[in-house]
C-alpha cells in the first residue's frame, strides 16, 4: 500500500475547516503571549516592588526562550510527530500560564513567560500539519489565515490586556489568568479536532546543533533587547554581539559535521528560504514599531508636548490599536488567495507597498486621529499579507520533513525583527526628547522621535519590495523539489508548480 504523497493527502474523516480553526487558534493564543505584559509593565514593576531594568526581563524572557526552543521542537516535531509536540507544547503553554498568574515574585514570573515562550514552536508546527492535512488547492489559504492570527493576537492581546487592567485597583494578574483560558482552550481544540501525526522521518534530535544555536541566538537578542539598559556601546552589549558572531560559526560548523544536523545548510541558505527570513525580520520589525509608536504616540499629553491624544492605554488600545488588529485578521484570507492565484511572490511585493504606504502616511500626518487609524490599517493590511507569503514561500522551497525547522527559523526571524522594532523605537524615543519640562515632569519624547520610527518602518516595508522583486526572482529552482521526489511520485498540482514558479 503506498504512503499519500505530502502534496496530497489523503481523503478521509478530516474536516479541513476544523483543522484550521484549532491550529489558528492556537499560533493567535501564541502572539498574544509576546505583547500580553507590554502595557502592564508598569503594573508589575509597582506590584512587585522592582525596577524598571528588571521588570524588561518578562518580556526578554519569553524572546529568548522563543529562540532555543522553537528550531528544536519544529524538528522534534518533524521527526516525532506534530500533533503529539503540538499537545506537549501546549500543556507546557497552560502550565507557564499558571505560573505567571500566581507568581508573587518577580523570578517565578519570568519563569512562567520562559514556559509560554517556548510554546512559539507552535506556529511552525501548525504551518506543517497543514501541509500534511489541507488539499494544495487550499493549503495557500489555510496558511494565510494561521499567519494572519498572528498580527490579530498581537494586537488583540493589547486590547484585552487594556480592558482588563483599567481602572483603579488593577491587577496585572487579570491578564495572565486570560492567557491560562485561551491557552487551555487551544489545547481542547488541537486535542480533539487536529488528527494523528501520519508522517515521521524519525532520526536523532541534533542536540549539539539545537544548544549552538540557542546559544548564538541568545547572544544575540539578548544586548538587542537589553541594549537601551546596558548602553549601546558598553562591554556587555559589544561583547554579547561578539559572541553572537563567534557561535554562529561554530554552530554552522557543528551543522556540516554531525550526520543528522538540525538544519540542512544548503536550505538554510537557500535564495528563496534565506530571502523569506529576512523579509521576516523587516515585517516583524514594521509590526511592532506600528504597535509601539502608536501607542505611545497616543499617549502623550498634548498639553504638555504639544502633540498626542491624551489616551489612556484602554483608548489607545480599543480606539487605536484594535482596528489595525482586525484588518490583518480579516485581511489574511484575502492574502491567501492573491498567494493562491498570484504566488507569494506578488503577495509579498503588495505587503511592502501598504506597509511602506501606511508608514508613510504616519510621517507626513499623526496629528489626526483619524489619519493614526487609518495608517494602522493600511500597516495591518501588510503584516497580515506579509506574513501569508512567507510561509508560502518556505513550504515551496523546501522538502516536507523539513518543513517545521524551516518554519521555525521564520518564525525566529520574525521574533528577531520584533526585538529590534522595540530596541529601536524605545532607544529612538528615549533618545529624543522635550527639554524645558515642568520641574516634576518625566522626560517626554519630542515629536521629531516618532517621525523618525515612522520613517524607518517605511524603509523597512521598502526594502521587503527589494526581498520580493530581486531576491525572489524566478528561475532559482527549489530544493523541495530534489528532496520530495521521484517525480513520479511526488503528486504534486498544477497550484503546487504555480507557487514554485513563481520564486
Amino acid at each position: 500500500m503506498s504512503t499519500p504523497s505530502p502534496a496530497t493527502p489523503a481523503s478521509g474523516h478530516r474536516n479541513e475547516t476544523v483543522i484550521v480553526f484549532a491550529l489558528s487558534l492556537a499560533a493567535m493564543v501564541v502572539s498574544m503571549m509576546q505583547t500580553l505584559p507590554v502595557p502592564i509593565l508598569g503594573l508589575i514593576r509597582q506590584d512587585l516592588g522592582t525596577t524598571t531594568a528588571n521588570v524588561s526581563w518578562v518580556t526578554t524572557a519569553t524572546l529568548l526562550s522563543a529562540a532555543v526552543f522553537t528550531p528544536l521542537l519544529g524538528r522534534f516535531g518533524d521527526q516525532h510527530g506534530k500533533k503529539p509536540t503540538l499537545v506537549a507544547v501546549l500543556g507546557v503553554m497552560v502550565a507557564g500560564s499558571v505560573i505567571a498568574a500566581l507568581a508573587t515574585s518577580l523570578p517565578l514570573l519570568i519563569l512562567g513567560r520562559v514556559l509560554q515562550g517556548a510554546a512559539t514552536a507552535i506556529f511552525p508546527l501548525a504551518l506543517s500539519v497543514l501541509r500534511e492535512e489541507v488539499r494544495p488547492q487550499k493549503l495557500p489559504g489555510a496558511m494565510a489565515l494561521v499567519s494572519g492570527t498572528l498580527a490579530f493576537g498581537s494586537g488583540l492581546a493589547l486590547v484585552a490586556t487594556g480592558l482588563l487592567t483599567s481602572g483603579s485597583g488593577a491587577d496585572y494578574r487579570n491578564a495572565f489568568w486570560m492567557a491560562t483560558g485561551f491557552a487551555l482552550l487551544a489545547l481542547l481544540a488541537v486535542v480533539f479536532l487536529v488528527p494523528a501525526t501520519r508522517h515521521k522521518t524519525g532520526g536523532r534530535t541534533d542536540f549539539l546543533g539545537a544548544l549552538t544555536l540557542g546559544i548564538a541566538l541568545l547572544l544575540l537578542l539578548l544586548p538587542i533587547s537589553q541594549g537601551h539598559e546596558w548602553g549601546w556601546g558598553s562591554a556587555r552589549t559589544l561583547g554579547s554581539f561578539a559572541g553572537a558572531a563567534v557561535m554562529a560559526a561554530v554552530w554552522v560548523l557543528v551543522e556540516r559535521k554531525v550526520r543528522e544536523p538540525l538544519v540542512d545548510m544548503k536550505m538554510f541558505v537557500h535564495r528563496p528560504v534565506l530571502m523569506a527570513n529576512l523579509a521576516g525580520v523587516l515585517v516583524g520589525f514594521g509590526m511592532f514599531a506600528n504597535f509601539l509608536g502608536v501607542s505611545y504616540l497616543v499617549q502623550m499629553p498634548e498639553a504638555l508636548t504639544g502633540y498626542g491624544f491624551d489616551a489612556s492605554i484602554l483608548r489607545a488600545s480599543v480606539q487605536f490599536l484594535l482596528p489595525g488588529a482586525i484588518v490583518s485578521l480579516l485581511a489574511s484570507p484575502v492574502g491567501g488567495q492573491i498567494v493562491r492565484h498570484r504566488g507569494p511572490r506578488t503577495a509579498l511585493a503588495l505587503a511592502a507597498a501598504l506597509g511602506a504606504a501606511g508608514f508613510a502616511w504616519l510621517v507626513l500626518d499623526h496629528q489626526h486621529s483619524l489619519s493614526v487609524i487609518g495608517a494602522g490599517l493600511v500597516v495591518g493590511a501588510a503584516v497580515s499579507f506579509g506574513y501569508a507569503a512567507m510561509p508560502a514561500v518556505i513550504m515551496s522551497s523546501v522538502p516536507h520533513h523539513q518543513s517545521g525547522i524551516a518554519n521555525g527559523i521564520n518564525s525566529i526571524s520574525r521574533s528577531t525583527g520584533s526585538a529590534i522594532g522595540s530596541a529601536v523605537v524605545t532607544t529612538i524615543l528615549a533618545s529624543k526628547t522635550i527639554e524645558h519640562l515642568p520641574a516634576g515632569v518625566p522626560p517626554l519624547p519630542a515629536e521629531s522621535g516618532f517621525t523618525l520610527t515612522f520613517g524607518i518602518g517605511a524603509v523597512a516595508f521598502a526594502l521587503v519590495a527589494l526581498i520580493s522583486w530581486i531576491g525572489l526572482r524566478s528561475g532559482q529552482g527549489t530544493v523541495a523539489a530534489a528532496a520530495d521526489r521521484p517525480a513520479a511520485a511526488t503528486g504534486k498540482t498544477e497550484q503546487a508548480e504555480k507557487a514554485d514558479a513563481t520564486l
